[in-house]
């Protein structure tokens, strides 16, 4: 494939080098890229029209699938698109405004990712602890009204970070050494002091993170607890909601990975730095919808019905 090499004609653009020391197969990294992109967009738009067509799964825990579906086609579709013109077309690009909004989307999602997974939690704890209460504690409006906080939250944190960034200046070397515009990669590019970056990030991501662990902690701990007094061995196993926690721990990792990196990188190559940021938005997006089509039977067999249809 014939490199254009083409990067923006503004002087306050940002030129984004992809993978810096593996731009020589930068075309092979393209395939595997594109195919988990394909797959995750794939699975999280059949739960989507699946649960949407159902009646049956308009439920409160169907509904945080779509919601976990909806942020990872976001997480995904912020990065990649852009990741896979440099890699095939070397379109490398970008505008203050078009990393601004990258950024934000990316962010944004990975907090609001966050919060579904305390819901999730929460309904877990619910579902176990107080099941005859479960239908009266979370209905479907109470569902989205979660969701409407936790969006909330999401952009009322994101958006000091785009403020802080937009106040920088930058010096006339403006080529970031990634696949996309991360918050502290493209704040070491200042000419100015990143003092205040580098604080609200830490200090976001310690709180939100955080908080957020600390409550799927405390109601697993009760879920566990609840869960001893059971005799019943497949009562266990119907307690415990293995898919959940089995996205946690492939989301969690990733995230802290991929954000400590950047503060604490002296001996981690560049490149695998990079690499685990774009696995974090990569492989959770396309491994979720599986694990929750294969875990949850109702939703197993609801998309079954309708790709035995087809």
């Amino acid at each position: 494939m014939a490199s254009f090499n083409l990067t923006s004609s503004d002087p306050s653009a940002f030129t984004l080098m992809g993978i810096p020391g593996l731009e020589a197969v930068h075309i092979l990294i393209f395939i595997p890229f594109c195919m988990f992109y394909i797959i995750g967009l794939l699975g999280n738009f059949t739960v989507l029209f699946v649960v949407g067509k159902e009646q049956t799964l308009h439920k409160p825990m169907y509904l945080l699938i779509c919601m976990l579906a909806f942020t990872d086609i976001t997480t995904s579709t912020s990065l990649v698109p852009k990741a896979l013109c440099i890699f095939w077309f070397n379109l490398k690009g970008i505008t203050m405004g078009g990393c601004l909004t990258q950024m934000f989307f990316l962010h944004a999602a990975s907090v609001m990712h966050s919060a579904i997974l305390v819901t999730m939690a929460f309904d877990r704890y619910v579902a176990i602890c107080n099941p005859l209460r479960y239908a009266t504690i979370l209905t479907n409006a109470r569902i989205a009204k979660l969701g409407l906080v936790g969006l909330l939250r999401a952009v009322l944190f994101i958006l000091p970070v785009l403020l802080l960034l937009s106040r920088q200046s930058f010096c006339a070397n403006r080529i970031i050494p990634h696949t996309h515009c991360d918050h502290m990669t493209v704040a070491k590019m200042s000419c100015g002091d990143i003092t205040a970056n580098r604080i609200y990030s830490l200090i976001t991501t310690l709180v939100v993170i955080g908080f957020d662990l600390m409550l799927i902690a405390l109601s697993y701990s009760l879920i566990i607890r609840a869960v001893l007094r059971i005799s019943s061995k497949k009562a266990h196993q119907k307690a415990l909601n293995t898919s959940h926690i089995c996205v946690m721990l492939m989301s969690y990792p990733f995230f802290f990975f991929s954000t400590l990196t950047h503060r604490f990188s002296q001996g981690i190559a560049p490149y695998i730095q990079i690499i685990l940021a774009n696995l974090y938005c990569l492989i959770p997006p396309m491994l979720n919808p599986i694990i929750y089509g294969a875990k949850t039977k109702e939703l197993r067999d609801k998309v079954g019905k309708y790709i035995c249809r087809k």
